[in-house]
């Protein structure tokens, strides 16, 4: 994989498929793109979109674009699982909504 990121102009899109194929500045040879190289943009490609990318193989050894942007287009917040996601989240919401019940019992018992 490259670390860096490598620029280029989607050539093209096949919005059906979810695919299409990079055409670097350096001009090199083009390169495959994948709709999952390019999680949390805002919108979907289109042919003629600047793309800023890195390079990996996939499982057969072809090169393909991954952790891809688009140029000028807003990047979406990762969606990270949040505190209530994770199991002590769920333990401690699980013991408030107790320590509730609880008291509305014993409001509900009291003379």
């Amino acid at each position: 994989m490259t670390k860096t990121m490598i620029k280029g102009v989607l050539k093209t899109w096949k919005e059906d498929r979810g695919f299409g194929f990079i055409s670097p500045d350096d001009g090199g040879k083009d390169i495959f793109i994948h709709i999952s190289a390019l999680k949390g943009t805002s919108r979907r490609p289109i042919t003629g979109d600047v793309i800023y990318y890195q390079v990996a193989r996939d499982n057969r050894g072809k090169y393909k674009a991954i952790n891809a942007h688009i140029e000028g287009v807003e990047i979406l917040e990762d969606k990270a699982p949040g505190f209530l996601n994770t199991r002590q989240g769920i333990v401690l919401v699980a013991l408030a909504l107790v320590a509730i019940v609880a008291a509305i019992i014993a409001l509900n018992l009291a003379p």
